[in-house]
This record gives structure tokens, C-alpha cells and sequence, in this order.
């Protein structure tokens, strides 16, 4: 509602949504390109993943591979890139939150 009862100026809804537009275009390109890691067993596992979540790079310490328990390892994979997902949702909280809160408080489809 504006003030004084008048109709909203559609144009100006118009660009102000455009704008939001672009700037959450903006902040989802510059988190596909940011990296962020994860870690499991005191760093023996380490995972990258960049800002949408998606699976970068992967380093195992020597140390963390028996041949005989390869289901420890499997675990310190899976938590290590858990631990990398949980980072990358934060920084999607810190650069996408500001712009979804003009939406709404989110969107639709976008994990937070």
C-alpha cells in the first residue's frame, strides 16, 4: 500500500525487480567461482567445493588409506565433503540472504 492511497508506480516496481534480479544473478555467479573447504580425521581428508555446492577438488593424506578399512576412509570422504556443503551453505546465507529477503524472506528452490 502506498501512502496517501495512491496506486503503486508499476514502472518503478518494474525496475526495482530487475534490479534484485540482476544482483542475485550477480551473487550466484560469484558464488559458482568462490571455493570453500571441508575436513574429516584432523584434515587427513579435505574437500572443496565451490558456493553452489558443487564438488571442486578432493586431497587424502596417504595416512588415511588402509587397504584393509577402506570404510573408514569411504566416512571421512562423505563427512569431509559434508563438512565443505555445510560451509558452502553458509556463504550462500551470507551473499544470497540479503537479496532473498526483499523476495519474501527465499525463494523457492534455494537451500539455506
Amino acid at each position: 500500500m502506498i501512502p496517501g492511497g495512491g496506486q503503486p508506480n508499476m514502472q518503478q516496481l518494474l525496475q526495482q525487480a530487475q534490479k534484485m534480479q540482476q544482483e542475485l544473478a550477480q551473487a550466484q555467479e560469484e558464488l559458482a567461482r568462490t571455493e570453500v573447504d571441508g575436513q574429516a580425521g584432523g584434515g587427513l581428508v579435505r574437500a572443496t567445493v565451490n558456493g553452489s555446492g558443487e564438488l571442486r577438488g578432493l586431497v587424502i593424506d596417504p595416512k588415511a588409506v588402509d587397504p584393509e578399512d577402506t570404510e573408514t576412509l569411504a566416512d571421512l570422504v562423505v563427512a569431509a565433503v559434508q563438512a565443505a556443503n555445510e560451509n558452502a551453505q553458509q556463504l550462500q546465507q551470507q551473499k544470497l540472504g540479503p537479496l532473498t529477503e526483499g523476495l519474501g524472506g527465499g525463494m523457492p528452490g534455494l537451500r539455506f
